[in-house]
């Protein structure tokens, strides 16, 4: 028997040392993934090669392994799918997605909404899923208590992306008495003791929904270390991208809450709540909103047409919304208001600890019901304003606060605009309305450091509100380390050492 040369044993030993340290750093399932294959052309009794796919996504929802890649082929799949497999951080996650360059539609025409929880893909208690490129639409009901949703994730699911899908016409076609709930995408975190955690939401459409008294993108209960980015939502007949708490998802009340989160890049427009059945002609949906959740970042976003731009507040009494920046948003031409803060009436909860800078509002109150570019409302406490653009439009109101239970809110470093001017232009502080700039600022000791100037704005037709160069913004804001590191289109928050007032950086 001949024995193997040095070179030879130490050539496969230091192959074997590779190849370990390779399956180390990316995973064996990455190696060895599987991809599998849906098409309308396939039977579920095929083995989901190219050559052989399946019939349906369902079937690839229940049979494939960790790592894998399920393409969906090019067609209309009229199916709910329920993922009933995980991936494994070990193993790698799983892939549902449309076949590069082909349209893959779950269509839910002639489904019918059950009672139970659904969704049109829904996950319950898995992890490591992700649901990339569908189309996924025409999912209605009329059915007392059904609700229908496009995406919809429960439980303590956790790693879960939901990116670049287009997402319409999912609707309840019911009355007031017959409910009215449908969601676009919905995340209920339902589980006390484990959070749903590491979601992504990314890149979707939303549009062509009929919610009732439900939302677009709703992340709700125990749910945190999420990110909603890079979402257009529009045309909805209720709020568009919303964190909760306070509802009892959760059924721990210590979890109960929406979550250290992040909301931003989105563009959000068109969502108007008037002649939805659960709320007659009321105009109330919300761009974006935080109902009781708290350390949430909402950044970049823009936001307008809608009803109100950004609200924070808390709809449970004794409950609050806490530590929300608000930063280097555009928020224009909203209903009722651009930002709104604290509980809409006295048997709510309040703002608290809440942080808006670097924002500029524009002609926002289209309705001109005396609300201004920023309203706060009942318990606004300890929260900062500062660095912001308020530019009115032709009923000159800036800021309106008809209630008086406001304390340690600090507004400072602003820009205020109004067609009426600054001794003619209107402010309300604790139920108190203030007739120009200078009586204002001597009443209530806000904005000491603000100023009444044409922001100059390069288009107020458009709108768009960058700054020209020669803004009075320019160079006049307060150095905030919570403004963040970039603007509104990404660039550095701070040029030439001080920070500009409003959204955009000038460069």
């Amino acid at each position: 028997m001949s024995r193997p040369s040095v070179f030879r044993v130490r050539t496969a030993a230091c192959l074997s040392a590779a190849i370990a340290l390779l399956l180390s750093a990316i995973g064996a399932a990455s190696v060895f993934a599987a991809t599998y294959y849906v098409a309308v052309t396939g039977s579920d009794g095929n083995p989901g090669t190219r050559a052989r796919p399946w019939r349906t996504v369902q079937k690839a929802a229940r049979t494939v392994p960790p790592g894998s890649v399920v393409y969906v082929r090019a067609g209309v799949y009229h199916e709910r799918v329920e993922v009933s497999v995980s991936g494994t951080a070990d193993g790698g996650g799983i892939t549902f997605r449309n076949y590069p360059h082909e349209r893959a539609v779950l269509d839910g025409t002639g489904l019918v909404v059950p009672l139970a929880e659904n969704g049109m893909f829904f996950i319950d208690d898995r992890d490591y899923i992700t649901i990339k490129g569908f189309e996924i639409r025409n999912y209605r009901t009329s059915r007392k208590d059904a609700v229908p949703a496009g995406v919809h994730v429960r439980g303590a699911s956790h790693h879960i992306r939901i990116l670049n899908n287009r997402i319409h016409h999912i609707e309840h076609n019911g009355t007031l008495e017959t409910g009215t709930d449908a969601f676009g995408i919905a995340v209920f975190g339902t589980r006390g003791a484990q959070s749903i955690n590491n979601l992504v939401i990314d890149g979707n459409e939303l549009y062509a929904l009929k919610l009732g008294s439900s939302e677009s993108l709703v992340v709700n209960g125990n749910v945190e270390h999420f990110r909603i980015t890079n979402n257009v939502v529009h045309d909805n007949n209720n709020i568009g991208i919303v964190a909760i708490g306070f509802e009892g998802i959760s059924p721990s009340e210590a979890t109960d809450q929406a979550r250290d989160g992040v909301i931003a890049n989105n563009t959000v427009y068109r969502i108007d709540s008037y002649g939805n059945p659960a709320y007659g002609n009321d105009r109330s949906a919300d761009g974006i909103y935080v109902d009781g959740g708290r350390n949430i970042v909402i950044e970049r976003n823009i936001v307008h047409h809608c009803n109100i731009g950004i609200e924070l507040a808390s709809e449970h009494f004794g409950k609050a919304t806490r530590y929300v920046t608000v930063r280097n948003n555009f928020v224009y031409l909203n209903d009722i208001t651009g930002i709104s803060m604290g509980g809409y009436d006295t048997r709510r909860g309040s703002a608290e600890h809440c942080t808006v800078v670097n924002n500029a509002l524009f002609r926002n109150d289209r309705l001109q019901w005396g609300n201004g570019e920023l309203c706060l409302q009942y318990k606004t406490r300890n929260n900062v304003i500062e660095n912001n653009i308020f530019h009115a439009n032709a009923q000159s109101v800036l800021i309106s606060n008809a209630f008086s239970d406001n304390s340690g809110n600090v507004v400072d470093y602003n820009i205020f605009y109004a067609p009426d001017g600054p001794v003619e232009s209107v402010w309300q502080w604790k139920k108190v309305d203030y007739t120009g700039f200078a009586a204002y600022r001597t009443a209530t000791g806000n904005d000491l450091h603000s100023r009444f100037a044409n922001p100059r704005l390069v288009s107020t037709s458009l709108p768009d509100l960058h700054l020209r160069t020669a803004s009075p913004a320019v160079d006049a804001g307060r150095n905030l380390a919570v403004a963040g590191t970039k603007d509104i289109d990404g660039q550095p928050r701070i040029h030439n050492h001080t920070i500009d007032i409003g959204a955009d950086e000038v460069q």
